[in-house]
């Protein structure tokens, strides 16, 4: 019996797990048997290594070759391992040395002639064969410069099966990483193209301040979409950690470009109003794929039209609102993607649409309607609510406005001073302090908080608004430059969830 050994990484949600793959070479009739709980890509891997050796040059080994996948109990997904399947029986027939094969992670996916392609979730799996103490990974060329976005690791790339062979033996080099392409910064238009509202563009710039979901209402053309589209030019770069996060997200979705694998700036995702709740939450058969929400972690997600919305899908959108983070169950086990993201929410007032109200000829109760998908239960977890309406000096001669780079200099200062604040918690923005922490180791004065307590009192928000109302307002405090809220920042931040409904 001999014996070979490989290893490659199963990635669940953007968290990998280290496999290793053991190829037993015995007596019988030639034939290929795979175990480990692998999936249907995974088992027709059988014929495609078994093609790509032999394409390659290399001898197939006569007899019963048997493939095992550990740990036996994890479910085996995709094709990621082929490389490793192929070099652990290679390795088992003595055709490599196992030196460097011992101390290195393969990740790729084989084609029947030999060249390895490129597969999702390349990034995590690297971060997970670093944490996990390997000292070299060998991905596909495709690859190469998304997978050198990870230091503390030796990232090779394989651009076929005798490449990887050759360099096994000592015979050739693999390709590495020629340095990590910043992309540029992400072409969202600018504020100051739009006319008038400035209410609106208040409240934006305090929504970027503080990381707060905003909801913005009135009749079509009058800027809604514009604005939300020119919220990530307000919002700062990612930090190191941050872009990792988010590119680990898109690698697992295979939305990244091969120019500029690495994500440095918020991303912007705008699905449309038909979407499901799959899309939108993450799903689908086999691996559980990030959906929308989690696309837009560390960014803005901007749902048009949310009226139009199924209520399911804007049900479920109330945990990810709450945690940050989406937990998809499937038969083999649960997978996690974050979703920490801002909400931008718009929609019309009615049906109809008219540009005044008084022209509307929708009936009471189809206008009640209209927005009564948007539950009490998700509308309690927006945190600035905004009716704009016409404004008879936002024409042709209206004079220009501030840019997005003069508001983003304020937000910037704004979002550092709540860093500073939260340090020691290791929060970054006020939409993240959990209401305990404000009502106990950050308690406002009685007066200051009055209209608040008021508002609890009579029955007009639930004690989640007042939270939300109090974090708003200490984004308000951050924007003046104060060191705590006053009375008027807790007024201007319960006005903010009043306008909606006007």
């Amino acid at each position: 019996m001999v014996l070979g050994h490989a290893h490659s990484v199963a990635v669940t949600g953007v968290d990998g797990l280290l496999v290793e793959i053991e190829a037993d070479i015995g007596q019988g009739l030639p034939s290929v048997h795979l175990v480990g709980l692998p999936d249907t890509a995974l088992q027709e891997s059988r014929d495609r290594v078994r093609s790509a050796v032999a394409n390659t040059g290399e001898k197939w080994p006569d007899g019963r070759v048997v493939l095992a996948l550990s740990p036996a109990t994890l479910p085996k997904v995709g094709s990621v391992y082929d490389l490793a399947l192929a070099a652990s029986v290679l390795d088992a027939a003595g055709a490599v040395p196992s030196e460097k094969l011992a101390k290195t992670v393969l990740l790729g996916e084989l084609s029947l002639d030999g060249r390895v392609r490129r597969v999702r979730g390349v990034l995590p799996a690297v971060i997970a064969a670093r944490n996990a103490g390997w000292s070299a990974v060998v991905v596909p060329e495709a690859s190469l410069s998304e997978a050198g976005l990870v230091d503390g690791i030796d990232v090779l790339g394989a651009g076929s099966l005798r490449m990887l062979i050759a360099w096994l033996r000592g015979e050739g080099e693999l390709s590495r990483s020629s340095g990590v392409p910043i992309d540029s910064e992400a072409a969202c238009g600018d504020l100051s193209e739009v006319v008038g509202q400035e209410e609106a563009r208040w409240a934006l710039e305090v929504a970027a301040a503080g990381g707060h979901h905003l909801l913005l209402t009135g009749p079509p053309g009058i800027g809604k979409t514009m604005l939300a589209q020119r919220l990530p030019g307000l919002l700062p770069p990612l930090s190191e950690s941050e872009s990792l996060e988010v590119t680990a997200v898109h690698s697992m979705a295979g939305t990244l470009s091969d120019d500029q694998p690495l994500i440095t700036t918020a991303p912007f995702v705008a699905p449309h109003h038909s979407t499901s709740a799959t899309a939108m939450i993450g799903g689908g058969s086999g691996t559980a794929r990030p959906g929308a929400v989690s696309r837009a972690h560390r960014g803005v997600l901007f749902l048009d039209e949310c009226a139009e919305l199924g209520t399911k899908v804007l049900e479920a959108m109330r945990t990810p609102l709450e945690e940050g983070e989406v937990r998809i169950a499937r038969r083999d086990g649960v997978a996690r993607y974050p979703a920490r993201f801002q909400l931008i929410l718009a929609a019309n007032p009615c049906p109809c649409a008219p540009a005044r109200d008084v022209d509307c000829i929708c009936a009471p109760l189809a206008r009640r309607r209209y927005l009564g998908k948007l539950s009490g239960p998700l509308m309690d977890r927006i945190d600035i609510w905004v009716r704009m309406h016409g404004q008879a000096g936002a024409g042709f001669g209206a004079e220009q406005s501030e840019s997005s780079a003069v508001v983003r200099a304020r937000v910037i200062v704004a979002r550092q001073a709540a860093a500073q604040r939260w340090k020691e918690f290791g929060w970054l923005t006020n939409a993240e302090v959990p209401g305990h922490i404000l009502r106990q180791r950050f308690r406002l004065p009685a007066e200051t908080v009055a209209p608040v307590e008021t508002a609890l009192r009579l029955g007009r928000m639930s004690a989640r608004a007042a939270d939300r109302a109090i974090r708003v307002a200490w984004t308000i405090c951050d924007l003046r430059g104060a060191d705590q809220p006053a009375t008027q920042d807790v007024l201007a931040a319960l006005n903010f969830r009043q306008r909606g409904g006007q």
